[in-house]
């Protein structure tokens, strides 16, 4: 088994970190930023340094390709997202771009050429937390969203998605319609604490949790803290915290399920310390392994919802934004990523991903899987977000041995 240049791979790492860095060493490089840019445009520089070719679609999605033996096969797709979480952290989905863009540069210095083209992808838009929905660049890759749509998208300040792409110089023309690679690969931290609690190399991803998103607003009355009586309020912010709490003890009631149950984002508006709040905004999301359960849950969110709008006096809106099936990746690809572990003396097991990510958008359109290493005490979307150096270059090595595999 051939291995990558793991000291490039970690100065790749430290360089990409320095675009959005935070105080705390962490990083915060929100999708089509001026940070974002930067990343961005580095990438391109050192794959056309590579003499690699580079093309971005319209929706800033970049594709760097290491041509093959035989051009017209179809080629092996690997990558992940160069976005962030406001104060997140140096590894998730950069390592993903970074690893694969060290195993192109690997292949380079050990001359192989491979008959399969390879294409390194950077996705557009991975975190959603400055555009929704999370996952946008490989949506609208694999058409379930559509590029319309993903242009009119706004953040919190109302700009749009289409005027930020073109602002920074990604609002691309390369057409990707009857683009159909042979297999697509992923490899990313696996933002949780089991491997490293079980003391395994490398997560061979068996699947994802499915998962529902949805934006609620609840409207009451807003009037004076002072003057309104308790019984006579419309509270939109008190009708809020029971939902809430309700939603958690949904939650609660699914842990030995891997059902998850989060508030991520509330907004009370007119948002005041002496203003009863007359409206409160709202996310709520829900992850689970059986849709069956996923079901369920979404007719328990209702009819909270409708109990508490009744008791409060309160009219109620739910949006669902994201809406994705559990699934399971593909069969023989895991195999090969076992088999390529032993091989190479790793320890691994097998683990279903928490988190959404664009592989799994890509699993219903191609043959897809990913691979996990760990981060330290499982933190991610944190600004202390870790890795050790030996993960780091097990994972690179893994995926390394897979494109080498699938590609010759």
């Amino acid at each position: 088994m051939r291995k990558i240049n793991n000291e490039r791979l970690l100065k790749l790492l430290d360089d990409f970190a320095q675009f959005g860095k935070t105080e705390n060493n962490g990083v915060t490089r929100l999708a089509l930023s001026n940070e974002d840019k930067l990343a961005r445009d580095y990438f391109i520089q050192l794959a056309r340094q590579a003499d690699f070719s580079v093309k971005v679609d319209p929706i800033g999605n970049i594709f760097v390709r290491r041509e093959g033996k035989y051009p017209k096969l179809s080629p092996i797709l690997v990558g992940s997202h160069g976005d962030s979480q406001p104060l997140g952290g140096r590894y998730d989905g950069i390592y993903g771009v970074l690893a694969g863009l060290e195993a192109l540069l690997s292949l380079n210095d050990y001359q192989i050429e491979t008959e399969r083209p390879i294409d390194l992808v950077m996705w557009t838009n991975e975190e959603g937390s400055r555009f929704s929905p999370a996952m946008m660049g490989s949506a609208v890759f694999t058409g379930k969203l559509s590029i319309e749509e993903a242009f009119r998208k706004q953040d919190k300040n109302g700009i749009t998605v289409e005027s930020e792409l073109e602002r920074i110089g990604y609002l691309g023309k390369d057409d990707f319609l009857n683009y159909r690679p042979y297999a697509a690969l992923e490899i990313h931290i696996e933002q949780g604490p089991i491997l490293e609690r079980n003391h395994t190399d490398i997560g061979v991803v068996s699947g994802a949790l499915g998962q529902n998103w949805y934006q609620i607003q609840l409207d009451g009355l807003a009037s004076h803290a002072g003057t309104t009586p308790m019984n006579m309020r419309k509270d939109a912010g008190i009708g809020m915290a029971e939902a809430m709490m309700e939603f958690n003890k949904l939650g609660m009631k699914e842990i030995k399920h891997q059902g998850r149950v989060t508030i991520g984002s509330i907004q009370l508006t007119p948002n005041s310390p002496n203003v009863i709040p007359g409206r409160a905004n709202f996310t709520l999301e829900i992850r689970h392994p059986d849709q069956q359960a996923l079901n369920r849950l979404d007719k328990e969110i209702y009819k909270i919802v409708n109990n508490i709008s009744n008791k409060y006096q309160l009219d109620a809106q739910i949006k669902q934004v994201v809406n994705l099936p559990p699934l399971v990746f593909n069969s023989d690809l895991l195999r090969i990523i076992r088999q390529i572990a032993d091989k190479l003396g790793y320890s691994r097991e097998d683990i279903v991903s928490g988190a959404g990510h664009d592989s799994c958008h890509l699993n219903n359109e191609m043959p897809t899987a990913m691979i996990f290493i760990p981060c330290i005490d499982g933190l991610s979307h944190n600004e202390q977000e870790n890795i050790t150096d030996e993960w780091c270059e097990k994972g690179g090595n893994i995926l390394f041995n897979m494109l080498l595999k699938l590609a010759s």
